[in-house]
């Protein structure tokens, strides 16, 4: 028989051994917990204390819930299949199957994605002749989830103003289908096992009974609804074992809950509570830096991460000119550490924002080095920008049928699939493209069909004639509707961000050193987003650098981490500075970046950053000034012998800092004689010695220059 409690801290193995009471197991980052969470399970099991039938494991993700049974079947010979091991929705799901009649439901019913449920949706409102410029679909499906997760059924919801009538009794409208089709949404899931329970006292008594252990993991991220379908299995003689931490709490914008951590601890576990603080991840220095941080947050449940890996590096800060040298900074430091032989995978580059990645990843394909984006697509690759970049392919050749077929029904304009399979008819007919297939057809000007599209078409060619590539773009986005049909998306802003950032990129590439203008702007620009959009792509099993939003990083872990963007307003995001307890949030999401790196980790910020399509200069974030000092050091860079770095600037830094020239800030613009109109990036020195670094236009780039000669003469508004 296998010793379960080989390698276990004390901690952990108090965990593991606990009678079977309910306690509430706090898990630091790198801490082992789900190795206590699947090691208490085979403890339970191999000691006689619960059968496989007496346990249920809750989890969030499928792949946590297969692992945790790989790793329970390498610990004891046992079926999988004797433990209800599963995620809320997976449960779910099997309690319904099994008690399908109480649940009102047919034996065999079929659950809707969210692709389905949407057209499930639209042709609701068609039958109810319901106007859809008023009540959106997408909207009519947020609000029906939302209330749904929120554990609200459509009589419950409010109803306060005309609006909020019509939308419930749309919800009501949209039960009603599924139930006559016998269909389910994945939101009815929980919440429809859930009522089951309630309602039926013997079904819930039957599975309290049953389950003598119930063991939760990730609980920080739970939401209210999953935390009271989880006390429906809280009987007399069940131990519930939650286990997550509340400082990983980074969820909120799905619902979930972090105060569930405090309440489980005040009903279930006042008694026992374990904390796991020994890390087996990172070195010192990044978790005294992570420590410090979190310290900021009031109300935590509170644990010191340490480990006996020892110190290690101290952090490197780099304060870049712009978010292009930061990005160049990264890609060196890469190169550098590939090197000296640390694979690409195990380095990872971490943004706040999504659209933050469309600087990285041009800076990366430029220098040849190969990356993925996990948890997303690359830049050129986003739904959003495809969209966008179609539109623009039929500008510059209307005959793209791909581009064509991508955007003449979206956004939506009444154009069916019959009338596109005519279409395609035609133009196979004339041996022509699509477009010209339009000529062909009996498309009247104007209206939502083909030929208002054609028109649409037509004009944007027209309005954009003698733009500049940036305007031609930024134009196309409004004209053709797909900046107002983001905006009506739950969770657009991010795809409204990235659009913000595709004209940003436009305006790089024409300052770029090595394009040479030609009489079609448009299509080399096209030409460019297609080549780093289709090459450069890492193969399966290659090697690769790995680019990923924070959040997308959680529960993963890197040799070597750049975290970029730690600039007030982005990170944290200006959303959060109006938010209650937005900034917590923020700051537990920054634990979590800090707490990826093994080795080494890098932070960095710009000065100037060009961001959702505006120039920001950038204030370093507050959260650098939670870090101690003495953890932190400048990083250095290849364009800058010394680069200037936040960490610089403190007292307790060998290095100082020069002071800065007032009268000439970053970010005023400037005229010069010889290079003419540019921005200030930089100045320094003394009244004396004083130099600013100014960036001029692409013919003249970026330039420091020394006040006493320069000859500047700063614009002022108007000017």
């Amino acid at each position: 028989m296998p010793d379960l409690l080989d390698g276990l801290n004390p901690q952990q193995q108090a965990a593991v051994t606990l009678p079977p009471v309910s306690a509430l197991i706090l898990a630091g980052a790198g801490s082992g917990k789900t190795r206590v969470l699947t090691t208490r399970i085979a403890w339970l099991l191999q000691t006689g204390q619960a059968s496989a039938h007496n346990i249920l494991a809750v989890t969030f993700t499928n792949k946590a819930a297969r692992e945790m049974q790989t790793r329970l079947t390498a610990m004891l010979p046992m079926s999988p299949r004797d433990l209800w091991i599963g995620t809320f929705h997976g449960l779910s799901n099997r309690l319904l199957r099994t008690h399908h009649a109480a649940a009102g439901l047919p034996r065999l019913f079929q659950i809707l994605d969210q692709a389905d449920q949407l057209a499930g949706i639209k042709r609701m409102l068609k039958a109810m002749q319901v106007d859809t410029d008023r009540f959106d679909p997408r909207k009519v499906q947020q609000y029906i989830n939302q209330n749904k997760e929120n554990g609200l059924r459509a009589d419950r919801a409010e109803t306060g103003d005309p609006w909020n009538r019509r939308m419930a009794e749309l919800h009501a409208a949209w039960d009603e289908q599924c139930q006559r089709e016998g269909v389910v949404d994945f939101a009815e899931l929980l919440l429809r096992s859930n009522e089951l329970l309630e309602r039926h006292p013997e079904i819930r008594e039957h599975y309290r009974t049953r389950f003598h252990h119930v063991l939760i993991d990730e609980f920080q991220d739970t939401n209210r609804l999953q935390y009271r379908w989880l006390k429906q299995f809280a009987g007399e003689h069940s131990a519930l074992m939650a286990v997550g931490d509340d400082d990983q709490s980074i969820y909120a914008f799905r619902g979930a809950h972090s105060g569930n951590m405090l309440d489980f601890q005040r009903e279930f576990a006042r008694e026992h509570l374990i904390r796991l603080e020994q890390n087996y991840r990172s070195q010192g220095n990044i978790l005294d830096a992570a420590n410090a941080l979190i310290g900021n947050n009031p109300g935590r449940l509170g644990k010191t991460l340490w480990t006996a890996a020892g110190q290690g590096e101290p952090i490197r800060v780099l304060e870049a000119l712009d978010d292009q040298q930061e990005a160049r900074f990264v890609c060196e430091r890469a190169l550098a550490l590939q090197g000296e032989g640390q694979a690409l995978s195990d380095i990872a580059v971490l943004y706040r924002s999504n659209a933050q990645s469309r600087v990285l990843e041009h800076a990366l394909f430029s220098a040849g080095i190969p990356y993925r984006v996990h948890g997303g697509l690359r830049f050129f690759e986003r739904q959003e920008i495809r969209h966008a970049l179609a539109y623009l392919r039929l500008l510059a050749h209307a005959d793209d049928d791909s581009a064509f077929l991508r955007v003449v029904n979206f956004p939506t304009r009444g154009i069916g699939a019959r009338t596109l399979e005519q279409l395609d008819a035609t133009a196979r007919a004339h041996g022509c493209s699509l477009w010209q297939a339009c000529t062909y057809t009996d498309a009247k000007p104007g209206g939502r069909g083909l030929g208002g599209f054609v028109t649409l078409i037509d004009t944007l060619r027209e309005h954009t004639r003698g733009l500049a590539l940036p305007e031609i773009i930024e134009h196309t986005l409004h004209a053709s509707g797909l900046i107002e049909h983001y905006r009506s998306e739950k969770e657009g802003q991010d795809r409204l961000d990235n659009l913000d950032e595709l004209v940003q990129s436009a305006r790089v590439f024409l300052q770029d050193e090595h394009y040479v203008p030609s009489d079609d702007v448009l299509s080399d620009f096209l030409a460019l987003a297609s080549l780093e959009a289709g090459n450069h792509a890492a193969d399966a099993g290659q090697d690769a650098l790995q680019l990923m939003t924070v959040h997308a990083a959680k529960g993963l872990e890197f040799g070597t981490v750049f975290l970029t963007g730690l600039e007030e307003g982005l990170f944290p995001g200006e959303q959060s500075l109006n938010e209650r307890h937005g900034i917590e949030e923020e700051r537990r999401l920054m634990y979590v970046a800090i707490t990826r790196a093994r080795k080494l980790l890098y932070l960095s910020l710009a000065r100037v950053r060009m961001l959702h399509g505006q120039t920001r200069y950038g204030i370093p974030s507050r959260f650098l000034d939670e870090i101690p000092p003495g953890l932190m050091r400048p990083a250095v860079t290849a364009a800058e012998p010394v680069a200037t770095a936040h960490a610089v600037a403190r007292p307790t830094d060998a290095a100082t800092a020069r002071s800065a020239t007032p009268a000439w800030p970053p970010g005023m613009s400037v005229r010069h004689p010889k290079f003419g109109i540019g921005v200030i990036l930089r100045a320094e020195g003394g009244a004396d010695d004083a130099r600013v670094q100014v960036r001029f236009g692409r013919e003249h780039g970026e330039k420091w220059l020394a006040l006493a000669y320069a000859r500047l003469e700063p614009i002022t508004a108007g000017q």
